[in-house]
């Protein structure tokens, strides 16, 4: 049997048939990002162009800017800060650990404290404290120490106690928020392996929860760093008060505002950078990759844009 083999079919060595062009991508133009960008920078010159034309001598800043008294008061500010945010942090732990105790004393009492340090104003706090003597006249702790409260309470001590124990109850929230997000799970793993319930919070609850509690405890510094500021009303001499009586001496009140807030912005900054890297760390496990790091960022940025230049060099 023979086949007829239409001679005018295609064979494989025929050309194939051309493919679809490609398709030539446009990128969607984004004109409210033009629009908000403009209306941004507009309203940014009105407002520097209205300070530029106020009567503020901007030249004092820089005069006392390294004044041997605003580093001072700098140095008493970020003293008070870590030493408030220690007490508040240990103090947050163990009111933590104490509102989710079995034992209803210690978990009332707990309750109890952060129902009226969280209830209060600081400001008012702070206030109580150095105005205490009304109240107790002398502190007497036997052969220790005796002595009048009003020697006893000074700014320092004051600024310590009022922004450190008030503190502790915004930290023993965030900490109860951090043990409860670890699972009961690993719990019950650590008490079947012999485990005691201290040594499961400290081995395999606490760094777990870590991740949760090291975020807003770095919102909590920065703030705490700003929040110092209140102590002057007790007449501690931190950054505030001090850029304060500069202004009163020097007549220039409102020059030395600025040169506080621009000493504030100066350390959030410097503060913010440390809780990037802290929550970057405390990051590993929690997610496939790490995100990149500021360097890292602009380094990939530079290559980028090396990149694009090299291929536009090429095709021209």
């Amino acid at each position: 049997m023979t086949v007829d083999i239409d001679k005018t079919a295609g064979g494989p060595a025929d050309t194939p048939p051309a493919g679809p062009e490609a398709i030539k991508a446009i990128p969607v133009r984004h004109y409210g990002r033009y629009v908000s960008a403009v209306v941004a920078i507009a309203l940014l010159a009105a407002v520097v162009y209205a300070f530029s034309q106020g009567k503020i001598n901007w030249g004092a800043i820089p005069d006392y800017f390294f004044d041997d008294r605003v580093l001072t008061g700098m140095g008493k500010t970020l003293l008070i800060t870590v030493l408030a945010m220690l007490i508040g942090v240990f103090g947050g732990i163990l009111l933590a650990v104490m509102r989710l105790s079995k034992n209803p004393v210690t978990s009332s009492i707990a309750w109890f404290y952060i129902w009226f340090f969280r209830g209060t104003p600081v400001l008012v706090q702070l206030v109580v404290w150095f105005n205490l003597g009304l109240v107790f006249e002398y502190i007497n702790l036997g052969p220790f120490y005796r002595d009048e409260w009003s020697d006893f309470m000074t700014p320092f001590l004051t600024a310590l106690l009022g922004l450190g124990l008030n503190e502790a109850a915004y930290m023993a929230e965030i900490c109860r928020a951090g043990l409860l997000a670890v699972d009961e799970g690993q719990t019950e793993a650590a008490h079947a392996l012999g485990m005691s319930h201290t040594k499961t919070l400290r081995r395999i609850v606490v760094p777990q929860a870590m991740r949760v509690i090291v975020p807003p405890t770095g919102n909590e510094v920065i703030n705490m760093l700003k929040t110092t500021s209140l102590v002057s009303v007790v007449q501690y001499a931190e950054l505030f008060r001090v850029a304060q009586d500069i202004g009163q001496t020097s007549g220039a009140p409102a020059e030395m505002l600025f040169l506080a807030a621009a000493w504030y912005l100066l350390l959030t900054s410097v503060f913010s950078v440390g809780q990037y890297y802290l929550e970057r760390y405390y990051a590993r496990g929690s997610s496939r990759s790490l995100p990149k790091t500021p360097m890292q960022k602009i380094r990939a940025n530079l290559l980028s844009l090396s990149n694009r230049s090299s291929t536009t060099g090429g095709a021209a």
